[in-house]
């Protein structure tokens, strides 16, 4: 049998001009062009007016009436008949063709936008009388009058029946408990069940099934790998233990993504599961959150940190508030890796990067996940999967495009930076709790607190310091929300000197909220911070002018040492 399903979207005429409106109608044209199924009909309510803006007569049919690949109805919404007529044919067009379709409604609005909009200061009395004349509940009271259906004392008794029993309802929920604590308001933005989190990191594919998946020989026995190679195993490795994992965003399926980190992937598990998408970062994440809803758990790809921007309310106003609206009821889990921050050599130089986390930052309940190494990355990112699947939460993982490929951290040909991949049975023991950060060195005299990028950077500067008889220990974030404070306030404890080493700008940084846990901890130890410049990220050398150097972090830590000797 057929299916007969359809999903139905509808917004007014006013919401039909946002861009997630017309991404969305794109982003099904484009699919259904391509022959792949879209039975979806967008309903638009035309009522002629957005609060008090007036939408340009016949502008819904201007502009959608005659799209290539659209198929177009419209009715008069205040006469029902007309509408269920026009509806019927429209729903059986999109079953019978799996396309998309569009239906105009024309209609009216009863009464202001909201409670605050008083409509009689836009809008004269005749226009409102008109529009009371025009009800589709009057509408529908006159057919069933006209058509012998009901009397007119019974319409008005079927009236009065419902009014008492929304009246009824309403007083049911005047009468239930309110909100009584800032916690109970919080508790749907971030649920986190650690321990189920944790064993769900730690599951793998029976080995025989994945050793077919991976079709050669799985990470572990590849030798140290790069932070790359170590994602993509990652990556294969959810692919082939859950079903309902899903890999897609520009390039990441032939190409394999502009690094190379989704290569091989969609030839190991077909192109249903790690797929290409149109170039549009709100569609990428449109995607994300209706699998989400479908029950999937999906790993959009935003090719760079400045693309995010243009897409970032998919996260702030859908994905993030889903749970806390519904009190838990919806969700919309999801891991949405992001090539990021704005050290980068060679293709594209730093055009297309950005080194600025503060949008993501004030999302609450987003988890924000930025690994340095090969092994972090790899157990973070399970942790992230796990977190969405357990929790329903909404992660982000910021993948620096300087570290993919890094193999070398101190000198040429030191190999430093490479790290092996945990294999299966050491996924549970190495498992990477949320707001866990990670320690190098235990020097006694500094705390480098940094992430990302500026870990091989303050490791570099530690070993240089130490040469001068200044020994310093190197403290990643790792998670960048929810922050670890706890490890923080220990190792800044453990060496009384905090610098806080933070390569995004210096107004609306990371080293602000960091700095303000240490104070508010009661931390009175001479604290510091060195960043990139309030700048956007110009291309080529000049980029070195407005960025975070080891120079900057070496001088900005003797600083710190000289006014603390005085």
């Amino acid at each position: 049998m057929a299916d007969r399903r359809v999903v139905v979207c509808s917004f007014g005429d006013a919401s039909a001009n946002h861009s997630t409106a017309v991404g969305a109608i794109n982003a099904a044209l484009h699919s259904a062009h391509q022959g792949i199924p879209m039975p979806v009909l967008f309903v638009c309510e035309d009522n002629g007016i957005g609060i008090s803006v007036r939408t340009p007569t016949e502008w819904i049919d201007s502009a959608y009436g005659h799209r290539p690949g659209l198929r177009y109805f419209t009715a008069d919404g205040g006469d029902p008949s007309d509408a269920l007529s026009a509806a019927a044919h429209a729903a059986d067009w999109v079953r019978r063709n799996r396309a998309p379709a569009f239906l105009r409604l024309r209609t009216v609005r009863l009464m202001g936008h909201a409670g605050s909009d008083v409509e009689s200061a836009y809008r004269s009395r005749t226009e409102i009388a008109a529009g009371l004349e025009r009800d589709p509940l009057v509408g529908t009271a006159r057919l069933l009058v006209s058509s012998g259906v009901l009397t007119p004392g019974e319409v008005i008794d079927r009236y009065d029946r419902v009014r008492d029993e929304v009246a009824e309802l309403a007083e049911k929920a005047c009468s239930r408990p309110r909100l009584r604590s800032a916690a109970e308001i919080a508790a749907p933005l971030a649920p986190h069940r650690p321990q189920e989190v944790r064993a769900d990191a730690a599951r793998t594919a029976p080995a025989a099934e994945r050793r077919r998946a991976l079709t050669g020989p799985p990470p572990e026995e590849e030798g140290p790998l790069t932070l790359a190679q170590a994602v993509n195993g990652t990556l294969a490795d959810l692919l082939c233990r859950d079903r309902d994992v899903l890999v897609f965003g520009e390039d990441v399926s032939r190409k394999g993504g502009v690094y190379g980190v989704t290569k091989g992937l969609r030839k190991r598990f077909g192109a249903r599961r790690v797929f290409d998408t149109l170039l549009d970062e709100q569609s990428v994440l449109g995607a994300a959150l209706g699998a989400a809803l479908a029950g999937f758990v999906p790993i959009p790809e935003i090719q760079y940190l400045a693309y995010l921007h243009n897409a970032e309310d998919q996260i702030r106003g859908e994905a993030a508030t889903l749970s806390f609206f519904s009190r838990g009821q919806y969700r919309n889990p999801m891991v949405v890796r992001i090539a990021g921050y704005a050290y980068q050599k060679g293709f594209g130089g730093h055009f297309h990067n950005d080194n600025s986390v503060a949008a993501l930052r004030d999302i609450p309940g987003v988890v924000i996940a930025s690994p340095a190494r090969a092994d972090d990355a790899a157990h973070m990112l399970r942790t992230c999967v796990a977190a969405a699947r357990e929790d329903g939460r909404v992660c982000v993982f910021l993948e620096p495009i300087a570290l993919y490929h890094t193999r070398d951290l101190h000198e040429p040909g030191d190999g430093g930076w490479l790290a092996p991949y945990p294999a299966p049975d050491a996924w549970e023991a190495g498992h990477v709790r949320l707001g866990r950060a990670r320690t190098y060195g235990d020097g006694a005299d500094l705390t480098l607190v940094t992430f990302a990028n500026g870990v091989p950077m303050c490791l570099r500067v530690a070993r240089r310091l130490a040469e001068r008889g200044v020994h310093a220990r190197v403290l990643d974030l790792r998670w960048l929300a929810p922050l670890p404070v706890a490890d923080l306030r220990r190792e800044a404890e453990a060496t009384g000197r905090v610098l806080v080493v933070d390569e995004t700008r210096r107004t609306g940084g990371v080293a602000e909220s960091v700095l303000a846990e240490l104070v508010d901890a009661g931390f009175d130890g001479p604290l510091g911070r060195v960043n990139s410049m309030d700048s956007f990220v110009p291309l080529g050398p000049a980029a070195d002018r407005v960025l975070l150097s080891e120079e900057a972090i070496e001088e900005a830590a003797e600083r710190l040492l000289s006014a603390d000797r005085r």
